[in-house]
């Protein structure tokens, strides 16, 4: 089946007893148990498994193409659980342009854990070869990457992380599997924030990681989902679900906004620079061609005059709000290295921009208004 109906389909039936067509919000904590003390209809403690985390999972494993899937509470839980999984002492390969908090993770918790990091510009394989080390038991991938939307070459990376030993996991929050598949391209995982494109509407947080095979990292993982129990509750599995079922249509929109805001900004004599891989000069548009079936709804901009005159710009958009995160129907706006403070590699001129489902033609005039 097509991604559209799978999207609709997968991980929900009509209910047995009621014939509900949409599925039901199950809040229950705990499950009832058999005289003999099993539990025959498969649930034991919502912390364990729940019907509604267990749709959600079920519907991204069946979407991402991979054998079993686990949601968290956030993304950042998720990220968490993947390096808990790995051992003091291992090393992990992860890019320097990739969502702040992965970052901060590695440098400023789990540093002290005693894991190693090399942070490495993801596009440039010989410089990724090069940080392998005896003890590389994992490449992080996040592409295309969050702010400057560099697309990082999957399957190769794949292919670096397998000969060292070490297992490869993509971020494929930005593009979704509407978009791009890494396990299909040789990654082992894959990390999404359901926050985002998922879920779709601002309204939810959490997170999920995909597994191509049900092997011991994936079992570590989910064995942490229980006993750290950073879990979604039911009705934010419910929600996320809910999302995914226009996923396809969504991803869909927001790539053919962003390519027309982009090119008008590309053109537009106050901005410097366009990051987007849908522009045909981009330096990863060819790669993005390859893996992608479409180049999504994140770009970013940078505004000539600095700091400040990208501050201006972002105070006087009306379509765009100023706020943090992406992935909803309305269009965003925010100036990154503020928000990431002094610690950020985000250029002072630089303006994100989550491309939303209004009309193009609106955002490129309200884009255009606070240009000047």
């Amino acid at each position: 089946m097509r991604l559209e109906t799978r999207a609709i389909h997968a991980g929900l039936r009509v209910d047995p007893t009621t014939g509900a067509v949409a599925p039901a919000i199950h809040p229950s904590t705990t499950f009832e148990h058999a005289p003999d003390g099993a539990c025959p209809r498969g649930w034991l403690y919502s912390r364990n498994a729940n019907p509604n985390r267990d749709a959600l999972e079920e519907c991204l494993a069946d979407l991402e193409g991979g054998a079993a899937a686990a949601a968290f509470g956030s993304a950042s839980a998720a990220t968490t659980a993947v390096f808990l999984a790995l051992e003091p002492g291992d090393h992990v390969i992860a890019p320097l342009d990739a969502y702040y908090g992965t970052g901060r993770l590695l440098r400023e918790t789990f540093a002290r854990w005693g894991l190693g990091a090399t942070f490495v510009d993801m596009q440039d394989l010989a410089a990724v070869r090069a940080a392998v080390r005896d003890t590389t038991r994992l490449v992080w991938v996040e592409t295309p990457s969050n702010p400057l939307w560099h697309v990082s070459d999957v399957a190769a990376l794949a292919e670096i992380a397998h000969a060292a030993g070490a297992r490869c996991v993509c971020d494929n929050t930005t593009a979704t599997p509407a978009l791009q598949r890494p396990l299909a391209l040789g990654a082992d995982l894959v990390v999404h924030a359901t926050t985002k494109y998922l879920a779709g509407h601002g309204d939810v947080m959490g997170g999920l990681i995909v597994a191509r095979e049900r092997d011991g990292l994936f079992e570590r993982v989910r064995g942490l989902q229980a006993t750290g129990g950073a879990v979604p509750s039911p009705f934010d599995c419910w929600l996320v679900r809910r999302g995914i079922r226009t996923l396809p249509l969504r991803m869909r929109a927001h790539s053919e906004h962003a390519l027309s805001v982009a090119t008008f900004l590309d053109d537009h004599p106050r901005v410097e620079a366009v990051h987007y891989p849908g522009l045909p000069a981009d330096p990863g548009h060819k790669l993005a061609q390859r893996q992608m079936s479409g180049f999504g709804g994140m770009l970013s901009l940078r505004v000539r005059g600095g700091r400040d005159a990208a501050l201006a710009v972002a105070a006087k958009v009306r379509v765009f709000t100023c706020a943090t995160s992406f992935g909803g129907t309305e269009s965003l706006v925010e100036h990154r290295a503020s928000v990431e403070g002094p610690a950020t590699r985000s250029p002072e001129s630089l303006l994100r921009l989550s491309v939303g489902l209004e009309h193009p033609d609106d955002l490129i005039a309200d884009l255009a208004q606070a240009l000047g």
